[in-house]
């Protein structure tokens, strides 16, 4: 994310309490950054193979990072994480999970299915506020990204 260009953040989840939660930290943090949303893991990987009403890159840009709901109907956050890191087009982009489950199968799995990290979804606003702040700090300030890792 430390792109001169706004950096953009897929989100790829189906509760919308949890977009607003999301969307109003994000504006209420000195950071900026444009939020994609997708409600489920097939639309997540349309979008970032330019699939249907996802073609027009400059509507739905490269995502610089995956923010990652494991629970969404269809096709769930597994099921496309896996996909998403067996495309060789794919496999660089940063995935984070954000899930409810703390359950230790899912945070296993997740690793192995190549996820950059797990975390759990905050239960306050604060919690919010705080998470947004720990993954700017960490995507842009601390991690190093390959050039090019999006689909482009």
């Amino acid at each position: 994310m430390g792109n001169p260009r706004e950096p953009v953040i897929l989100v790829a989840e189906d509760d919308l309490d949890d977009w607003l939660f999301l969307r109003e930290a994000l504006e209420e943090s000195p950071h900026e950054a444009r939020l994609e949303f997708v409600e489920d893991g097939e639309e997540l990987l349309s979008y970032l193979r330019r699939e249907g009403p996802f073609a027009d890159p400059a509507r739905f840009p490269d995502p610089d990072i995956i923010l990652l709901d494991l629970n969404m109907p269809k096709k769930d956050g597994r099921e496309a994480l896996a996909d998403l890191k067996g495309d060789e087009k794919l496999r660089n982009i940063p995935v984070v999970v954000f899930s409810t489950s703390q359950e230790e199968n899912d945070v296993l799995l997740t690793y192995q299915l190549k996820a950059a990290s797990f975390i759990a979804k905050p239960m306050t606003f604060g919690g919010w506020l705080s998470v947004i702040a720990a993954l700017f700090q960490y995507w842009s300030k601390v991690a190093s990204l390959p050039e090019g890792h999006s689909s482009s």
